[in-house]
C-alpha cells in the first residue's frame, strides 16, 4: 500500500498526523462558516472535531478502505490548517491520481503557509506515492483556492456550469491539474 513518509517538513512547517491535544486547534477552524464554507460538511462541533482528529491518525497510510490521508499543518506550537491527498482507484483502479485539498484558519491567511503545505503534500504525492496527476476541484468563485493552485503550477483543465450539487445548491466547478513530468520540470534547478 501506498505510504507517505511522516511528517513532511517546509522551511516554516510540519505536516503530521493529527494527534491527541490538536483538537482546540482544529476547532478554531473547523468550527467557523466562513473557513468551511467551499469544503464538504458544515462547521463542526468541539465533539466532531474530537472524532476528526482521532479518525485521521493514519501515519501516513493510503489504503483500499481509507484512500484519504489528512495531515495537520503545524506552525511550532499550533495546528493552522490542514491538507488532504485522496488516492483515486485504490478500489480496482491504478491508483496513479490524486485529489489535493486544504483548508486554514483565516489569521494566517496571506502568509503563504496555504503554498507551503501545498507544495509539499503534492510532491510527496509524485516523489513517494508515485501518482501521475494531481487535481483540485473547487468553486470558481473560491478565488483564494484558485490563484493557490496557479501558484503551483496547476493548470484549469475545465470549467464546468452549475455542475455540481454543492451545501444544497447548484454550483459551478473547476478542475486544476498538474502532472509528475510538469511538477518535475518546475522544481527541476534551470
Amino acid at each position: 500500500m501506498p505510504r507517505v513518509r511522516l511528517p513532511l517538513h517546509t522551511d516554516r512547517l510540519v505536516l503530521r498526523s493529527f494527534r491527541p491535544g490538536d483538537e482546540d486547534d482544529v476547532s478554531a477552524y473547523r468550527s467557523v462558516e466562513e473557513v468551511v464554507r467551499y469544503i464538504p460538511g458544515e462547521p463542526r462541533t468541539r465533539e466532531q472535531v474530537a472524532d476528526l482528529v482521532a479518525e485521521r491518525a493514519t501515519a501516513g497510510r493510503l489504503e483500499p478502505a481509507s484512500p484519504i490521508l489528512t495531515l495537520a499543518v503545524e506552525l511550532p506550537g499550533r495546528v493552522i490548517g490542514d491538507v488532504l491527498l485522496h488516492l483515486d482507484g485504490l478500489d480496482g483502479h491504478d491508483g496513479r491520481q490524486a485529489e489535493v485539498g486544504w483548508v486554514f484558519t483565516p489569521d494566517v491567511a496571506g502568509q503563504g503557509y496555504a503554498t507551503e503545505a501545498a507544495r509539499a503534500i503534492i510532491q510527496a504525492a509524485f516523489e513517494q506515492v508515485g501518482v501521475h496527476r494531481v487535481w483540485a476541484q473547487l468553486e470558481p468563485d473560491n478565488t483564494a483556492s484558485a490563484r493557490l493552485c496557479e501558484r503551483l503550477g496547476m493548470r484549469r483543465e475545465a470549467f464546468f456550469e452549475k455542475a455540481s450539487w454543492f451545501k444544497e445548491r447548484w454550483t459551478d466547478l473547476a478542475i486544476y491539474a498538474i502532472r509528475a513530468d510538469e511538477w518535475a520540470a518546475r522544481s527541476s534547478p534551470s
